[in-house]
């Protein structure tokens, strides 16, 4: 985990990642949940280098406000809330500031739940071995989120796959999974972005291509 290696782009680090999770190739119990948007082409390649099922898990981080890349906390499917309790007692937002932000990722996080499953009901989990792809860790809040809101649906395992992360974040997320793969591990880590060349925001559009790609499907339409 100390390579500090840098990638072209999220489809490259994906099939990088791809070769590190051969064991659960072709395996008929495992399924790969990405966490959108950047999470959705490096989880694609994984998909389909393990010929396992490609779905998405709606997670959304609580960014400080004028700082939104740095998460407080997340929020995910199911209503679970996790909270970086250090830093959220750092900042010291105050409480309405606090419902203000968790109000607005909520109705974020519904948009995009109708707008990448077209309707379509969320994978069933229950006895599946579940691998967790994001395009990278920083403060692992969202991933976090990710894992308690699984969890509680039974997966007879789940696994944490990403190509890049900080130490600290991933040593503090081991113990809650079953098992967690990071190919590269900068230090000191100052943004998951710096280890990729190309890191271009992925659009909802992109999302759907690969969604749809992945099941052998036409895309659908990007809601307005």
């Amino acid at each position: 985990m100390s390579d500090q290696r840098r990638f072209h782009d999220r489809r490259h680090a994906g099939r990088l990642l791809a070769a590190r999770l051969g064991t659960y190739a072709r395996r008929p119990d495992a399924l790969v949940l990405a966490l959108p948007r950047g999470g959705v082409p490096v989880a694609f390649e994984v998909a389909c280098a393990l010929k396992a099922p490609l779905d998405v898990f709606i997670v959304r981080k609580l960014g400080v406000p004028g700082h939104e890349e740095l998460a407080f906390g997340a929020i995910a499917t199911g209503g679970v809330r996790v909270l970086d309790q250090a830093l959220f007692d750092l900042v010291r937002l105050p409480a309405h500031v606090v419902d203000q932000i968790i109000a607005a990722e909520r109705r974020e996080l519904e948009r995009r739940e109708r707008a990448y499953r077209d309707d379509r009901p969320p994978p069933p989990v229950a006895g599946r071995t579940v691998i967790i792809v994001d395009d990278g860790l920083a403060t692992g809040a969202t991933m976090q989120a990710a894992v308690e809101a699984l969890r509680v649906q039974a997966p007879a395992g789940i696994v944490v796959a990403v190509p890049t992360g900080a130490v600290e974040t991933c040593e503090a997320l081991r113990p809650l999974v079953d098992e967690l793969v990071c190919l590269s591990t900068p230090t000191p880590f100052r943004a998951v972005g710096l280890s990729y060349e190309d890191f271009r925001q992925t659009t909802d559009e992109e999302v759907l291509q690969l969604l749809a790609s992945a099941a052998d499907r036409p895309p659908a339409v990007v809601p307005a």
